[in-house]
């Protein structure tokens, strides 16, 4: 993870995560359900997923998903194919002329591995 950190459970931190995750995922359903060809609409709801202006050469295809948005950035002339999956929490950089293929996923993010640690609640049960 860029900033390694963990978010104790059960705080108002744990809470703000667990919210941004909500709105993202809604965001992220509203992104795949748009016309295919409905470029402004993508492009404005990309813009709200990452928190973000966003390069105006930057393409990606839907579907796509993404769980936090405000871990990822991108440089110029980037496409991400259709069917990937960011888990940016721990951040992602991308930087300019990447491509990336279908079905890819990206992940930063993670959980406590000893069974003590973790929590039993899932990362958008609201508490």
């Amino acid at each position: 993870m860029r900033h390694e950190q963990r978010i104790p459970t059960r705080t108002p931190e744990s809470r703000a995560f667990a919210a941004r995750v909500t709105a993202v995922m809604e965001l992220t359903a509203r992104l795949n359900s748009l016309p295919f060809d409905d470029l402004d609409g993508r492009r404005a709801l990309l813009c709200q997923i990452f928190d973000a202006e966003l390069p105006e050469s930057l393409s990606i295809l839907p579907p796509f998903h993404c769980d936090y948005g405000l871990g990822a950035s991108f440089g110029e002339r980037v496409f991400i194919n259709q069917g990937c999956f960011f888990l940016d929490l721990g951040g992602i950089t991308i930087g300019d002329r990447v491509l990336i293929g279908p079905r890819v996923t990206l992940s930063t993010a993670g959980h406590p591995v000893a069974p003590g640690e973790r929590s039993t609640s899932s990362p958008t049960h609201r508490s």
